[in-house]
């Protein structure tokens, strides 16, 4: 068996989404000497991302003044708001509850988001590695995280090493960051070990989808942003829809469903596929195309079903530990404040050299 090589960093961050990318670049703000590596599973930054995307500016504002100079090239400011119960054949407007009210937002697209977080951390001297999914933990002699260990490559399908085989790389560090996103495989595993969980309430998920569809021409309305809820959910299942206008036509459209639903006939895709035919949204989509669709778990459970998010050698950011703001349906802002404040306290008061 080949042995695995070994890298070594002050810091490796689990995860290129905005809280792993937010916390390499705050780490090397404060300090430009820290070597930091980023291992992402995803093809390229950006791959994996998946998200309505309503952010809410001031953290991104903070950590990257000049991002607007340059900015992804979804990026619409949020300009009407509308919060409805549907029926079966109506809609009903109901006025929108304050922390859905979006002045001073903008709809993005986290897909292109991220890339541009990953070209600031690269300029800072962080060693971004996108394609590197961290397949185990590894840990010191006292039981405190220690690294992780890529996954090996060229392993057959019944488990055993084939002609192509390379062993992952092992990846050590005095501090590793998971910012796995939601249930991340690591992220759970260290959860049950060290019983972050312990004396919270228990985590509840969502299923969201999203499409972004391509309009007839003048059919969009750039910075709308409609929600529901109601119809085709009936009163004891959590979930509803959203609709955000961009430029050029384009809509970004999804559901959610939380997966705590009793009925056991109901299918979540299928819900969304009904929601679609509502004559208020089909008169919308009419006409229209898809042009690219994707689904993601969130994580709904809020404030009191946080787990601990610091264990010996490692912290969870961002949806790895559940920071969705639920009732605002927004993520993205908490996931780089987040991330930029769990770097602070590594520079401040560094901890010890890691055990071996």
């Amino acid at each position: 068996m080949s042995e695995r090589d070994v890298m070594e960093y002050d810091v490796v961050i689990v995860g290129g989404g905005p809280a792993g990318l937010a916390c390499a670049i705050r780490l090397k703000q404060l300090q430009a000497g820290l070597s930091v590596c980023v291992l992402e599973k995803g093809s390229a930054l950006g791959a994996h991302s998946l998200s309505g995307a309503v952010m809410e500016c001031a953290p991104l504002d903070e950590l990257l003044p000049d991002w607007r100079a340059t900015p992804p090239a979804i990026c619409v400011p949020a300009t009407h708001d509308e919060f409805a119960l549907v029926t079966r054949t109506g809609r009903w407007r109901l006025p929108a509850p304050p922390q859905m009210q979006n002045h001073g937002n903008v709809i993005v697209s986290l897909g292109q988001l991220t890339p541009l977080l990953g070209a600031a951390a690269e300029k800072l001297g962080v060693d971004v590695f996108p394609g590197f999914a961290a397949a185990e933990v590894i840990f010191s002699d006292t039981g405190a995280v220690a690294g992780v260990r890529i996954g090996d490559m060229g392993v057959e399908k019944d488990g055993k090493p084939g002609p192509n085989y390379a062993p992952g790389a092992e990846v050590r560090a005095r501090i590793v960051m998971l910012a796995e996103g939601c249930r991340g495989s690591l992220s759970k595993q260290l959860i049950r070990r060290f019983r972050l969980d312990e004396g919270k309430s228990p985590q509840t998920y969502g299923l969201g989808f999203k499409e972004l569809w391509q309009l007839p021409a003048g059919r969009g309305q750039p910075g709308r942003i409609e929600h529901t809820v109601g119809w085709p959910l009936d009163s004891r299942t959590y979930g509803g829809s959203f609709v955000y206008h961009l430029n050029e036509d384009r809509v970004y459209i999804g559901f959610v469903v939380g997966l705590d639903y009793e009925d056991p006939r109901l299918r979540p895709f299928e819900a969304f596929q009904q929601f679609k035919h509502h004559p208020s949204v089909r008169k919308l989509l009419e006409g229209g195309e898809i042009i690219a669709a994707g689904a993601r778990t969130i994580a709904a459970g809020g404030w009191q079903s946080l787990p601990t998010l610091e264990m010996p050698g490692a912290l969870l950011i961002g949806d790895a530990g559940g920071t969705l703001n639920v009732p605002k349906i927004k993520g993205i802002h908490q996931a780089i404040r987040c991330g930029a404040l769990a770097a602070e306290p590594i520079v401040v008061d560094p901890p010890p050299s890691r055990l071996m």
